[in-house]
């Protein structure tokens, strides 16, 4: 059980977010939520239109972290939201705009 606390310290996310996510503060309502989680990472805009967002931190931030994304901002129309959990070795610290 102690070693799942140190494995949720770890946990890395992969999002990829389609819809009207570009052009109307998505980015930035990204930043914002994973920093008020508590999160590390980074979000930027593709060129196909789409947002991705790697996100580092507990199992249960990313969670939280996630939900509000399928959201998003106000001006925002989230058409879909593509969330893997994978394994990386960046190391981050802070939660950039790219």
């Amino acid at each position: 059980m102690g070693n799942r606390g140190d494995l949720e310290s770890e946990s890395y996310v992969e999002i990829y977010v389609s819809g009207r996510v570009q052009g109307v503060y998505f980015r930035q309502f990204t930043k914002e939520t994973a920093l008020n989680v508590g999160l590390v990472g980074y979000v930027q805009n593709l060129p196909d239109g789409r947002v991705k967002a790697i996100a580092k931190g507990s199992h249960e931030n990313i969670e939280r972290f996630v939900k509000q994304l399928r959201t998003g901002p106000r001006m925002a129309n989230v058409e879909s939201l593509d969330a893997k959990w994978c394994e990386l070795s960046d190391q981050f610290d802070d939660f950039i705009i790219k």
